[in-house]
């Protein structure tokens, strides 16, 4: 599908500097807050260091969006077929949250490593915890330098730390995700209508990705917390290990931190992705 990636790219533009935020406070902790960090980042680094490491997610999101979609469409297909020997027939629910499922899962092994590089050169610069004070010398000279310095001290499966809440929160998240967009469009679309109006684009599009983060947060903590504990001293044992420590040091709360910025990012982020992935769809395959 290539309107996908397209719509894809915009909305990482669209959100990116909240998602800079929202990674450096579930990983660092001396941030007070979603304000404390903003500042903080203004004051040290400028608008630039809002913008770290985003031309990996922009480069990787055709082949992500592109996994994700197309293994949604073919499951939905085969059960389609399985359940009313058709693929034209409106699908079930279930058909559509599993179909989902199976995309956010997929889509890690190649997500994975673009995610890993983006996160860490988000908060390259920023002072761990335990450090002196002061901005310490970047690692990183951008993504590709990333990516194969990770590759080279840490293995090629470094490139997978964290896979295992990856796929734990992208999976449940993009079922939520299509099965909310779907479930919106078909109520508030008059019957017989095969595309819906605009304003229930924007609507379904915003809340279905706000309702995909209530649902993945939890392990998008977890997920970038492993994903950074090689770029200073070791703290975690493994996945569990990780769950366990942050929830006895920090309490249950922490499985939700970024949840509130998450949900205020995706909602525009979504209007515009559905909203462009409309746009392309209308214009390839114009009403007759």
């Amino acid at each position: 599908m290539v309107q996908r990636p397209n719509a894809g790219a915009f909305g990482v533009a669209v959100g990116y500097p909240l998602d800079t935020v929202k990674v450096r406070i579930q990983t660092q902790h001396q941030y007070t807050g979603v304000w404390h960090c903003i500042r903080s980042t203004c004051k040290n680094e400028g608008a630039k260091g809002f913008y770290k490491g985003m031309s990996m997610p922009v480069t990787t999101v055709s082949l992500s969006s592109s996994v994700v979609f197309g293994t949604y469409r073919n499951i939905l297909q085969i059960l389609g077929q399985l359940r009313h020997r058709s693929v034209d027939a409106r699908p079930a629910k279930l058909d559509i949250f599993l179909s989902g499922l199976a995309g956010g899962i997929a889509q890690v092994s190649v997500m994975s490593p673009a995610d890993i590089v983006k996160v860490r050169l988000q908060c390259q610069g920023v002072p761990m915890q335990g450090h002196a004070a002061g901005s310490p010398r970047p690692k990183y000279r951008g993504p590709v330098h990333c990516l194969l310095t990770i590759a080279r001290e840490e293995g090629v499966l470094g490139l997978y730390k964290g896979a295992q809440a990856l796929a734990l929160r992208d999976g449940p998240a993009f079922a939520t995700y299509f099965t909310t967009y779907n479930v919106i469009c078909e109520k508030l679309s008059p019957p017989g209508q095969t595309r819906p109006e605009w304003k229930v684009v924007l609507l379904a599009g915003g809340l279905s990705g706000t309702c995909g983060w209530f649902v993945g947060t939890p392990m998008d903590v977890i997920k970038a917390r492993l994903q950074m504990d090689w770029m200073g001293e070791r703290k975690y044992k493994g996945f569990f290990h990780c769950i366990t420590d942050s929830v006895r040091a920090e309490g249950p709360g922490v499985l939700y931190k970024g949840l509130a910025i998450n949900c205020v990012r995706a909602f525009p982020v979504n209007m515009s992705v559905f909203a462009m992935y409309e746009v392309v769809i209308r214009l390839l395959r114009p009403s007759t």
